[in-house]
């Protein structure tokens, strides 16, 4: 059985590795279009934090890896899939035959359509090459505009915060995270952040950058402008797909999974951020781009290539954000549901927060601040499905009590009477 896999992040490198285990005879091919070892992206920021080297960013360590475990590392970009043929075109020439393929060609970087943004000095954050850059452009007391306070921007913020730099966040929307947090905790993490010395501009446009001198002026949508030494667009991804026109496989934001992690095409499968699969609370299909999901799309999918069925649930929506020190966390349907619940409980002064959604007896979605021994404690809850009885009324009273509501709904403990 031949094995072709496009993607050198965590799904295609897992995938690569559950394949070799579980059919030690095959033929397994990982092609990576990046002249680099196979690498995290979210080590980058640990990076500009100094806190590791390059080699700190590989996804495994050793030159002989891959060679040692008979898996063939191509560096190559693929640039079109015969879903019939069964075979992939290379960049560089030549096609390569498979007798099952997946795709975890992950995301690339978005950039807003602003006048400017094609200017050296503007930088994204999401290759290794990226990571480089950004370093030799800054320094202690560098300018820098971060553009964007999604989950990507607030890490990279942490990175440039650690460099020393003079950092300005703007955001479109009208609070940080805006698609992990409510405003009480968008609002929350703003103040956390200006309280570090951090500016932060939310329900502001960028309008434009041009040069000025050695350094740029950005503008914003209200008429003002400053000067800065660099830019950094942490504005979105957007899955690599349109290398797909034409395969067949079936695509909407990403590529269209089901719960085997299979494509519309016989033999074809998708994992990581490219895959849009089933959600696990409502069945619906939805891109999770984080790693967890990713590390268990490619192991799932290599299951099922190599002949062992496998059911994959579903992904669920969850984030853990350290920002300059305040951990937040978001899960499930952490902004609720038509015709459920919800409770929350709030210590502005001490930035810590929770909030938890419910399906009739069920917690479907939660948010927290400042509140680390809550987190895995929630995630269960939400990922089994534990019905709480008569300890939703008790969380709806003090939200909490997770701990203890988990324990006596699934440990039977001493707290269920």
């Amino acid at each position: 059985m031949k094995h072709v896999i496009i993607g050198t992040g965590p799904a295609g490198v897992i995938a690569a590795e559950t394949l070799r285990r579980t059919d030690p005879k095959c033929s397994v091919t990982l092609i990576g279009d990046e002249p680099e070892a196979p690498y995290s992206r979210m080590a980058l920021p640990y990076l500009l934090a100094d806190n590791i080297k390059e080699d700190g960013t590989h996804l495994r360590h050793g030159k002989d890896h891959y060679k040692s475990l008979g898996i063939d590392l191509v560096q190559d970009e693929v640039t079109a899939v015969d879903g019939d043929g069964k075979s992939v075109t290379l960049a560089k020439g030549g096609d390569l035959k498979f007798d099952r393929l997946l795709i975890a060609t992950g995301s690339h970087a978005a950039r807003p359509p602003i006048p400017g943004m094609d200017l050296a000095g503007v930088e994204n954050c999401w290759t290794l090459e990226d990571g480089r850059k950004i370093a030799r452009a800054t320094k202690k007391g560098s300018r820098v505009v971060l553009m964007g306070a999604g989950f990507i921007g607030c890490i990279v913020l942490e990175a440039l915060a650690a460099r020393g730099v003079e950092l300005t966040v703007v955001e479109m929307e009208d609070r940080m995270l805006p698609r992990m947090m409510d405003h009480t905790g968008g609002d929350m993490i703003k103040r956390w952040c200006e309280a570090k010395g951090v500016t932060v501009l939310t329900s502001t446009k960028v309008t434009g950058i041009e040069e000025a001198g050695k350094a740029m002026k950005i503008s914003y949508a209200d008429g003002s402008s400053a000067e800065v030494d660099t830019v950094v667009c942490a504005t979105g991804v957007v899955p690599n797909i349109a290398f797909l026109d034409g395969s067949g496989i079936d695509t909407d934001l990403g590529v269209l999974v089901d719960n085997s992690l299979k494509t519309s095409k016989a033999g074809i499968y998708a994992a990581g951020d490219v895959a849009q699969g089933p959600e696990l609370l409502t069945g619906e299909k939805e891109i999770h781009a984080i790693q967890p999901t990713a590390s268990e799309h490619g192991r799932i999918a290599a299951l099922n290539m190599a002949g062992e069925a496998t059911y994959y649930r579903g992904s669920l929506s969850m984030n853990v954000l350290n920002t300059l020190g305040l951990v937040s966390s978001s899960f499930g349907q952490w902004d609720g549901i038509e015709g459920g619940d919800e409770t929350s409980a709030e210590d502005a002064d001490h930035f810590r927060y929770l909030r938890l959604t419910f399906k009739d007896d069920v917690v479907v979605g939660a948010l927290a601040l400042g509140l680390t021994e809550h987190v895995g404690v929630i995630r269960g809850l939400i990922q089994t499905g534990v019905k709480l009885g008569h300890w939703k009324d008790r969380l709806i009273e003090d939200p909490t009590r997770v701990m203890e509501a988990y324990l006596a709904r699934t440990q039977g403990s001493s707290y269920g009477y």
